[in-house]
């Protein structure tokens, strides 16, 4: 999950025309944005991590062994062990020549897909500017959580879908997404990170959508949008609704769970194979718009 930034992101070194210093490329550089799909099954998460595998650590590798020079990876949340993505954003700096016109970033797009697929995939690739970064840059994100309700499992969802065997009334789960909307303290739902110079962080975040949908056959859908979202945080809040579906919850106790600011008060945390980076937005763009439009 997301984290929230602090107040001013970090300044790069940059050269006299603006662009940032990349160690071993003597000339100019440029901003590059990745939109970036993968299946999460077989990661340790996208953050680099010495001695796992990690999204992060395969496109890194890919990457440097494309342009020849040191690649430092920025992304747009740091999704979890397990956890997929469709709309994944990244920047880094790169030699400016490598990626000058679509015919450069198309062949650097292609490389590196034959190098990563089929887990992991760039979408798409667009030079950006210079002061553009894939995590502060964004304004919101939002996931998708699928869950698989029927009785007997499905082969082909197994691995995207949380199987849930009892029927959820979907019209209590709808009820119970209201507490979440608007500016809350989230720390009933998220694993709460270790104090930095003695202060806690803050938990507080702002949902501006969370909402269920019946795509039949047994196949329910929640997705929710935040400005940022902090670790657990989503996985949490549809374990919690899924017990609220299963009747060992109302939705009358979302409130009052949220305000308690106590993990014992949230539902058991749901399994990671359901979740999925769905898209991020930026001021006049969002990563859904980005190659073919996600539909899992």
């Amino acid at each position: 999950m997301t984290v929230d930034p602090p107040a001013t992101s970090p300044t790069a070194s940059a050269d006299p025309s603006g662009a940032a210093a990349v160690p071993g490329v003597a000339g100019p550089t440029a901003r590059l944005r990745l939109t970036v799909a993968y299946d999460g099954s077989g990661f340790h998460g996208f953050a680099a991590n010495r001695g796992v595998r990690t999204v992060a650590g395969v496109l890194t590798h890919a990457l440097e062994r494309y342009v020849r020079h040191r690649v430092d990876l920025t992304c747009a949340g740091r999704t979890d062990r397990g956890v997929h993505a469709r709309g994944q954003v990244v920047t880094f700096d790169v030699a400016a020549d490598l990626v000058a016109g679509e015919a450069e970033r198309t062949r650097l797009v292609r490389a590196v897909n034959r190098m990563c697929g089929p887990e992991v995939a760039v979408r798409d690739a667009a030079v950006v500017a210079a002061d553009f970064d894939a995590r502060f840059s964004a304004v919101a994100r939002r996931y998708r959580y699928r869950i698989w309700n029927r009785p007997e499992p499905d082969p082909f969802w197994a691995g995207w879908a949380w199987h849930v065997e009892r029927p959820l009334d979907l019209s209590t789960l709808r009820l119970a997404c209201d507490p979440l909307i608007g500016e809350h303290d989230f720390a009933t739902f998220c694993r709460r990170p270790a104090p930095v110079d003695g202060r806690e962080a803050s938990l507080v975040r702002r949902v501006t959508e969370a909402v269920w949908s019946d795509d039949g056959d047994g196949r329910l859908r929640f997705e929710i949008e935040a400005s940022a979202f902090c670790h657990q945080m989503v996985r949490s809040i549809v374990g919690t609704l899924v017990a609220v579906g299963l009747g060992r919850m109302t939705p009358g106790d979302v409130r009052p769970a949220m305000a308690a600011r106590d993990r014992s008060r949230a539902g058991d945390l749901a399994p990671p194979h359901g979740l999925t980076l769905l898209t991020v937005r930026y001021p006049g763009w969002s990563s859904v718009t980005s190659g073919v439009r996600p539909q899992m």
